[in-house]
């Protein structure tokens, strides 16, 4: 006689795509800190993650271990006519047992420190950066055959990967159940994108229509941020002060939003995220 066993619940999957993560941006903030602290959380609570942020060239390859991996490099995205290859590189936080996966390509991101020169200067091209970082982690994912049940994006940089999700990927597989949660701080860019912007964006399956919001005038952190969460699920405010004219927008939306708490410790407020997005899969279950 055999015991009928009860099949095991599958682990629900959050991506994090991050801008900036503690200690591959060696300096510490706040927000970095909490981009590296939140993956292990997760996955302490029976999460299956995965991470991704920019390879910066400020990022020393040797002294953190960074390695190519053949099989999900090599694709090549177009921006405006230009083919940029896609390098995926992975090294290992070993001390809180997780991967992150890195998003390189020689001219946009291997050659350069962060979003700005050492005079502090932001870089003229990143635009193509942020377009070339959400296309990059989707594509990524889609290789890496991995359906996440939440998708955080952190930062600016970060802030196409809604846009593209919900109006170029939202039939695949791997995405169409996706709750997408858009994180605000503090770090705003200052140099408005081009004109053209909004062209440059386009891909296959984006129309004029999805991107009507920042069409024909440069881009600033405001508008890039608006469409943010014109396509997000959910807006978590992760710092004490985030712009307000976007956290008004995010309002009017009606979707759920996390305020900001002083809570004292990391921990904590990995604690009250963990349970902001216990919610949001709820609700999803519920649908």
């Amino acid at each position: 006689m055999y015991a009928y066993c009860m099949p095991m619940k599958e682990p629900k999957r959050i991506l994090f795509i991050s801008q900036e993560i503690f200690p591959y941006i060696a300096e510490e903030s706040p927000m970095r800190l909490l981009n590296r602290q939140l993956p292990e959380y997760f996955q302490g609570h029976g999460y299956e993650t995965r991470t991704f942020m920019p390879k910066f060239g400020e990022i020393n390859e040797r002294r953190n271990q960074l390695h190519e991996v053949i099989r999900l490099s090599g694709m090549n995205l177009i921006i405006e006519d230009s083919d940029h290859p896609l390098l995926i590189k992975v090294a290992s936080i070993q001390t809180a047992r997780i991967q992150i996966y890195f998003i390189d390509n020689d001219d946009l991101f291997h050659r350069r420190k962060g979003v700005a020169d050492e005079t502090g200067e932001e870089y003229a091209d990143n635009d193509d950066r942020v377009i070339f970082y959400a296309r990059g982690v989707i594509e990524t994912v889609k290789k890496l055959r991995w359906t996440p049940d939440i998708i955080l994006c952190s930062g600016w940089i970060s802030a196409l990967a809604p846009l593209y999700l919900k109006k170029v990927f939202n039939d695949e597989p791997f995405f169409a159940n996706s709750k997408i949660v858009l994180m605000l701080d503090n770090n705003e860019y200052k140099k408005p994108f081009p004109t053209k912007f909004s062209e440059k964006l386009r891909i296959e399956g984006l129309t004029s229509t999805d991107v009507r919001s920042i069409d024909g005038f440069p881009v600033g952190y405001e508008e890039l941020m608006r469409l943010a969460v014109d396509y997000s699920d959910a807006v978590v405010y992760a710092t004490p002060t985030v712009n307000q004219r976007v956290a008004n927008y995010a309002e009017t939306k009606g979707i759920p939003i996390l305020p900001y708490a002083e809570q004292g410790d990391l921990t904590a407020v990995c604690q009250r995220q963990y349970e902001f997005y216990q919610s949001l899969l709820e609700q999803k279950e519920d649908e």
